[in-house]
């Protein structure tokens, strides 16, 4: 009797990050699971361990001998390592130590490479998981926007022909031609978004000083999935909107109980301008070096799609949501997740693929 095709074995993409961990569970070509653990990084490597045991716990099928694992990168930046190559390559060994053998690490494009040899292409390695990202969007529609917008960063790339148009591979580059934007919709302090920001009828200075992120915006707009709020506040204070306000109000040199309610709303939505208006321009821009239409969709990634999503609309281009693009992950809080955890889920698309 025939036998069937040869299933291809399950795959788990990984994520490491300077502030969180994701993660993404794949089989029978598709998302299964995908999630997000807190990953102070900066704090050192055994922050890591905790956050790939929490994985592994949630997926006990993970250390079968049969799954492999793909994993990509930014955390290699953090301040716990002395340069970028000495990060790729402890966190290359840690992630080994734990996953086993068959561990390769994203190398660009759709390559990949074994741990002990992560020293030799650590360049290759070193804050790719945007071209994850992309290569498996592009793959899927023939010219687009990517906006991946997260807690920490915005990645803007041009999608034409099944690759990414890009001016940049590493994040000097990318910095240099807006393809990396160094704010997102949690982590960011407020004060690295605008110098001066309207209230009440004028323009008033802000303090540069860490007493409010972009979290109390969202939070306050009612934008930010509680889920996706993982992060710890400013102040160490709570996450409601009492808390919330006085961490804004803070920010122009008043106490919450100056104004109603309405007013820190109101100063949430100019702070929302300001950062809209930020990245909107940036993907003008890219999407200007790279000869991309006014037509071609925008698809939206990361906690800060609804910014995509908006961003799209302003400049009457259609959006989608990754998750869209990936079997299995269209529906419901499932897509919600791969969007977040978009490089997790394009690692492990990858590797699948490569049997």
């Amino acid at each position: 009797m025939a036998s069937g095709p040869e299933r291809r074995p399950r795959v788990v993409g990984w994520d490491v990050g300077g502030a969180h961990l994701k993660a993404c569970l794949f089989e029978d070509g598709r998302v299964v699971d995908v999630a997000q653990w807190p990953c102070a990084l900066w704090r050192g490597l055994p922050q890591l361990d905790e956050a790939v045991a929490a994985a592994l716990a949630r997926w006990p099928q993970a250390l079968d001998a049969t799954t492999r694992h793909a994993a990509t990168m930014t955390g290699e930046m953090v301040d716990l390592f002395a340069d970028r190559e000495q990060g790729v390559v402890r966190l290359a060994a840690a992630l080994a130590e734990t996953l086993g053998p068959s561990l390769r690490l994203y190398a660009g494009t759709t390559r990949f490479v074994p741990p002990h040899e992560a020293g030799r292409h650590w360049r290759a390695i070193a804050s790719a998981n945007w071209q994850a990202t992309g290569a498996v969007a592009a793959a899927r529609v023939d010219e687009a926007l990517l906006l991946d917008i997260g807690s920490t960063t915005t990645d803007v790339m041009a999608l034409r022909g099944g690759r990414v148009v890009s001016q940049g591979l590493d994040d000097a580059r990318r910095l240099a031609t807006g393809e990396l934007v160094y704010q997102g919709v949690v982590r960011t302090p407020l004060c690295a978004l605008a110098a001066r920001v309207p209230f009440e009828g004028e323009q008033v200075n802000v303090m540069n000083e860490f007493f409010a992120t972009a979290a109390d915006v969202y939070r306050t707009t009612g934008e930010l999935d509680p889920a996706h709020d993982q992060d710890p506040t400013a102040d160490g204070q709570g996450k409601d909107l009492p808390a919330t306000h006085r961490r804004l109000a803070r920010m122009i040199g008043r106490d919450a109980r100056d104004r109603a309610p309405a007013a820190w709303q109101a100063l949430a939505q100019a702070w929302r301008a300001l950062q809209l208006a930020d990245i909107k321009g940036q993907v003008a821009r890219v999407a200007a070096a790279a000869g991309v239409g006014s037509a071609a969709t925008l698809v939206g990634a990361g906690c800060g799609a609804f910014l995509a999503a908006d961003i799209a609309r302003r400049a009457g281009r259609g959006f989608m949501p990754l998750s869209a693009l990936l079997p299995g992950a269209s529906d419901g809080a499932l897509a919600g997740w791969v969007d977040v955890c978009a490089p997790a889920a394009a690692v492990a698309a990858l590797a699948y693929a490569q049997g």
